[in-house]
């Protein structure tokens, strides 16, 4: 198994549009073979001193995948082609972090 944290940086004011394609994912992605988790998560603001808040320009995708393999296959699945034309004028960098449980 692997763990996904893709931080996805918008332009300023974007976040709700961008959402809106995003969700429009969860039922193929969660229906791809090899998915174990996928979902978007935004900022939730604690009394934490050591809690470093993303901002509000930001999307944090959370996945788990049974493997390595399973995730090039998603990147390459027919949904996420037809999904990244409609959010490419919101999404101004992406940070991509591919973890393995220890």
């Amino acid at each position: 198994m692997i763990h996904v944290i893709a931080t996805i940086e918008l332009a300023p004011g974007t976040r709700e549009r961008f959402l809106e394609e995003f969700r429009k994912l969860y039922a193929p992605v969660r229906a791809e073979a090899g998915c174990i988790e996928y979902g978007a998560a935004v900022d939730e603001p604690t009394s934490s001193p050591a809690q470093v808040l993303a901002g509000e320009d930001v999307v944090v995708v959370v996945e788990k995948w049974e493997s390595v393999e399973a995730l090039a296959a998603h990147t390459a699945a027919p949904h996420m082609a037809e999904y990244r034309p409609r959010v490419k004028d919101f999404v101004r960098g992406v940070r991509l972090q591919v973890l393995r449980p220890v």
